[in-house]
């Protein structure tokens, strides 16, 4: 009778541990449990290779075993309708040259790993014996659901009404409200390379001629 009664209670047992172990294999994909502390961060990369150095991260991701460490990259971008020869032609561009979006859990294989992939500058943020500071929520919510799409006429190409040096505040974009010294003017491109403080650094960043105002 004992034993029976032992085993009825081994059995009651796993049942009530099988629901778990099930939902525990569903929640993690090729047995890699996801962390739930993994946040946000901006990571500095070779201008013009954002998406190939975000395939080689995430191959290394995976054969380094750190899926459980690493959640997902964002290269930013928006599309943008030109006309051209009076015709409609929708591109993409990056809205963040230079600069990959992050979500990680943060610790020493992961900084390690991004460190030791070719092409990837550091966290921004992040000194020899600093960890860097994740995104702001908000932030992270205005580059997740930010879609926007512009329509833009190429001709002509307009008369950028800034000078280098001048403070300028930024209108629109993700870094909408912030300030910072104009950098440099590129007329051929209709752009302008303006210098603002990211996480305490100085970040370079390239702004369409209305996106930014005088300060």
């Amino acid at each position: 009778m004992a034993e029976a009664a032992e085993q009825d209670h081994g059995d009651e047992a796993e049942a009530k541990s099988k629901p778990k172990a099930a939902a525990a294999a569903s929640a993690a994909p090729n047995g890699h449990a996801k962390s739930s502390t993994m946040k946000w961060y901006v990571v500095k990369v070779q201008s013009g290779r954002e998406e190939s150095i975000k395939d080689a991260i995430e191959r290394r991701v995976k054969i380094d075993g750190l899926e459980e460490c690493f959640g997902q990259i964002v290269v930013p971008v928006e599309r943008v309708t030109e006309m051209v020869k009076g015709k409609r032609v929708t591109r993409t561009r990056k809205l963040y040259p230079g600069y990959l979006m992050v979500e990680v859990d943060f610790n020493d294989r992961i900084l390690y790993l991004f460190r030791e992939t070719p092409g990837v500058g550091d966290f921004v943020g992040a000194g020899p014996n600093l960890a860097p500071p994740p995104m702001p929520t908000h932030e992270v919510e205005k580059m997740l659901n930010q879609r926007p799409e512009a329509v833009v006429d190429q001709t002509p190409t307009p008369k950028i009404r800034f000078e280098r040096g001048e403070h300028v505040k930024i209108k629109d974009g993700m870094f909408a409200g912030m300030e910072g010294d104009v950098h440099e003017i590129l007329e051929a491109k209709g752009v302008v390379r303006v210098m603002i403080q990211v996480f305490g650094r100085p970040v370079p960043v390239e702004l369409e001629y209305w996106q930014i105002e005088h300060a």
